[in-house]
């Protein structure tokens, strides 16, 4: 084999750079290599799959690699359609040493095949950030200002915000721009704070990269039409168009996009109010979401998204059109549930409102709306008083008159006035070193356990993350990464030794997808054809099933995961274990035997719980020689 990767590292503290090359004996794509230059070098690493450019749709992901301050350890996050530009400089990865020493932004292009262009140049960020649109989309518009006229091609901007500088989970934006205007389709590489990590540890507040360059991506649709019709007895966007249904528009609940599709069949499943609705009755839950999510929350972005077909990519070529808007603004499950009904809110204008400031402050939404949700809990439980968080007001969280317009715009107002008050450091809050070495530290003034109620997988000595938002075992599952869909979220009752198994080879297949820069929501297809593809390019299929295998075992070798320490935790899975058994259509005994265990002693059986699915992880994720 001769494929190689190119690597550009780029020394932030002199604008110095280098090229080195790495091949395919050892390093297949962006999370392999990257994790191996974390090691090496301590870097911070953006690099695309080498499938980019290609035929192939969804293969243009921008994949993030590096140490991370919110999880403390080894992560990997992701933005659509990012890869699609960096392509044309003609590199694979972007490894970014040292720190400049002021804020400062770094310029790569690219022009007909000559070296790169770099630039480290300083910028007054905290200046832009207070201007125009604010924060990440302020900065992306002085960055495009001051470099969008030396390319000749759309360029393609990464930003941050505020969050960065002043907490854990900083995220990290970037949109599209085509024929000199930006895009209100933002994408994010978020989970895991690698905006914080980009400038905190490197002193890059944003990146501007592109180019001309044209390399030879695979593009011949005839072969890979001959593969799936081979496999599948369908072209390649035939298959596509199957496997991407619910992101586009699933017939079955008459709306689309991860949005529509969850909230549509949520039913007695729907989380509120800090989790508190998994205390609930079924009864009580199916009211809320018929009420407020089915008759207002899901019935408003129908009409104003679906119905309108206000939809979008990325920025690439996509039958998928994931991106879901309303105006300047862009609905996904995950954001719009963390910062709607966890935060008690469940109407569009009020969720829009919280979603665009915590979005131009720069946060990563899912764990920003878990924390906002944490803070509104301890307020509302008169654990916490509004001085002590910087604010004035107390959520509205009664439902026996909760007004769905009213009372969600008063949820948000505090939730905004909260964001403002985790930027400035008002009160008591600091959330530099993360919000569960914050809580350890107030708790012992206190004598009280903050975090008790704080929903989190904690990692090492201070690493968190907030949990997808599903209400399933597996989302809690003590993998090497959270918050990624590095495990199982199935509703089913799945035994914990088996639970752990089944993460952990799930684990292996999205890191089939995030090594070779492909879409998650491609999944139905990709993850079984890519490594044929492998196969049949480069002759290396078992080499690189091998090397998932390695990965994986490498990642999880540096597994330091933390037995629960919130009881919201805890709680979390005996009421989905009670879910079940209530619903009449679990057959298997063990579930009966596990709920036993748990009402003579819950926290010894979630312990068991917690330490058989690591058993079943470990087990199966042993690196073999």
């Amino acid at each position: 084999m001769d494929m190689f990767q190119r690597v550009l590292l780029v020394d932030a503290a002199s604008g110095f750079y280098k090229t080195k090359k790495y091949g395919f004996e050892r390093y297949f794509g962006p999370v392999d290599l990257g994790i191996h230059l974390t090691a090496e070098y301590r870097s911070l690493n953006f690099g695309v799959g080498i499938f980019a450019g290609s035929v192939f749709p969804g293969s243009n992901r921008m994949v993030v690699t590096g140490y991370s301050p919110c999880w403390q350890g080894y992560y990997i996050s992701s933005m659509g359609g990012a890869g699609l530009v960096f392509d044309n400089l003609g590199i694979n990865m972007l490894s970014l040493v040292g720190k400049a020493p002021v804020p400062s932004v770094l310029y790569l292009n690219r022009n007909h095949g000559e070296e790169i262009e770099v630039e480290v140049v300083p910028v007054d960020v905290e200046a832009i950030w207070q201007s125009g649109r604010k924060g990440a989309y302020a900065l992306t518009d002085h960055v495009y200002a001051m470099f969008g006229d030396r390319y000749e091609k759309d360029p393609r901007i990464l930003a941050t915000g505020p969050a960065a500088l002043h907490t854990d989970m900083g995220a990290i934006l970037s949109v599209p721009i085509s024929k000199g205007k930006i895009s209100h389709v933002d994408t994010w590489a978020g989970r895991g704070g690698f905006g914080s990590a980009l400038v905190r540890e490197r002193g890059i507040v944003a990146v501007i990269y592109g180019g001309t360059l044209v390399d030879e991506d695979f593009r011949d649709r005839k072969v890979v039409d001959e593969w799936f019709e081979n496999k599948y007895k369908l072209r390649l966007m035939q298959k596509d168009m199957e496997v991407t249904t619910k992101y586009r528009f699933d017939e079955k609940f008459d709306t689309g996009g991860t949005f529509g599709v969850n909230y549509a069949g949520m039913g007695g499943k729907i989380m509120a109010f800090n989790y508190r609705t998994i205390f609930w009755s079924d009864e009580q839950r199916r009211d809320l979401h018929q009420r407020f999510i089915l008759d207002h929350y899901l019935k408003q972005f129908n009409e104003e998204t679906i119905q309108k077909k206000q939809q979008a990519t990325c920025g690439e070529p996509c039958v998928a059109v994931c991106k879901k808007m309303n105006g300047v603004y862009k609905k996904d499950y995950e954001p719009y549930q963390t910062l709607g009904p966890l935060c008690g809110i469940f109407d569009q204008r009020a969720a829009e409102k919280l979603n665009r400031l915590g979005d131009a402050m720069g946060f990563d939404a899912i764990s920003l709306g878990g924390v906002l949700a944490w803070l509104m809990d301890l307020l509302d439980e008169g654990l916490l008083t509004p001085a002590e968080l910087g604010v004035t007001k107390l959520p509205r969280w009664d439902m026996a008159d909760f007004d769905v317009v009213e009372d969600s715009l008063h949820n948000a107002d505090l939730a905004c006035a909260l964001i403002e008050a985790i930027l400035a450091r008002r009160g008591l809050l600091d959330f530099r070193e993360g919000v569960r070495k914050w809580s350890r530290i107030q708790s012992r003034a206190r004598g009280t356990v903050l975090h008790e109620r704080l929903l989190h997988v904690g990692f090492n000595r201070r690493g968190w993350m907030v949990p997808n938002q599903y209400w399933v075992s597996g989302v809690l599952a003590p993998m090497a990464i959270a918050g990624k869909y590095y495990m199982i979220y199935s509703d089913d009752f799945i035994a914990p030794r088996t639970l752990g198994r089944m993460c952990a080879e799930r684990m292996k297949k999205e890191l089939i997808l995030d090594n070779l820069g492909m879409c998650r929501f491609h999944r139905g297809w990709a993850e079984e054809m890519l490594p044929e593809v492998m196969g049949s390019l480069y002759d290396c299929k078992e080499q690189f099933e091998r090397s998932i295998e390695v990965l994986a075992g490498r990642i999880h070798s540096r597994n330091s995961p933390i037995f629960w320490e919130s009881q919201r935790n805890i709680d979390f899975l005996h009421t989905f274990l009670k879910r079940k058994h209530e619903g009449g259509e679990v057959s298997d005994p063990r579930l009966g035997e596990w709920l036993a265990r748990f009402d003579a002693d819950q926290g010894e059986a979630a312990r068991e719980f917690w330490y058989q699915t690591l058993m079943g992880i470990d087990e199966s994720l042993r690196e073999f020689f």
